[in-house]
């Protein structure tokens, strides 16, 4: 319904915007970096298993996963889940895409604070992504200012979440970067300098992503202030 009202799109459009932007170069730099093949020959998989073995992670396992960068580790089973792009192949794209979704399970491992921070968040943010705007939509409707209040507060919760995993996030490329090095499993500045495209271009995501949120939450705090500007009338 939030769609009909001009002043959502006013908000809503720049994020829309960046996020399409962003996800053109992610495309761009994982489609030109997945051309290019490795020197030491890994797959995503053998490149993983190898850092697994280096770190003394004996409880991670690698698994293939569908789609096409749906790369992701779980935390709860331990499984560092590759897509098949990444998992079969041995290119630089694969590569860094692998020993990020790495860096979280070294995260894990760690007892990584913010990674704790973000997975603690994750309940309230489910609640919160459908209760939020049912409490604001009852407050609107029924003219209850304060309902609608607690609606924002409990729709805050996406915008805390996606500003919790960008720390966790930067610091799992760091790693990557890192581990990749120091393996030799990626060697010369030409195939580091893929490596930091492709990793940075990811980090874009979660940079728009915030962004998307926030601009969310001001909308729906527009709105709910314009109510309060009404009642006073």
């Amino acid at each position: 319904m939030f769609f009909y009202d001009p002043r959502y799109l006013l908000y809503m459009a720049p994020a829309f915007l960046a996020m399409l932007l962003v996800q053109l170069y992610v495309n761009s730099a994982y489609k030109r970096w997945s051309r290019v093949a490795a020197r030491s020959r890994l797959s995503g998989a053998e490149a993983a298993q190898r850092l697994i073995s280096a770190g003394g992670l004996y409880d991670v396992r690698v698994e293939p996963v569908s789609g096409s960068l749906t790369d992701h580790y779980d935390p709860r089973s331990k499984i560092l889940r590759l897509s098949q792009g990444v998992y079969q192949t041995g290119s630089v794209a694969a590569l860094a895409i692998a020993a990020h979704e790495l860096g979280h399970a070294v995260q894990d491992h760690e007892g990584y604070m913010p990674l704790r921070l973000r997975a603690a968040l994750v309940p309230a943010v489910n609640v919160g992504s459908y209760l939020g705007w049912i409490l604001i939509l009852i407050g609107i409707l029924l003219n209850f200012t304060q309902v609608a209040w607690l609606g924002v507060l409990v729709f805050s919760g996406g915008a805390l979440f996606a500003l919790a995993t960008l720390p966790v996030e930067m610091n799992a490329s760091a790693r990557a970067k890192r581990l990749l090095a120091d393996s030799g499993i990626i060697a010369g500045e030409d195939e580091m300098r893929g490596v930091n495209q492709v990793l940075n271009a990811a980090a874009l995501t979660y940079v728009a992503a915030l962004f998307t949120a926030v601009m969310q939450l001001l909308y729906y705090v527009s709105l709910v202030a314009g109510l309060g500007g009404r009642n006073r009338d």
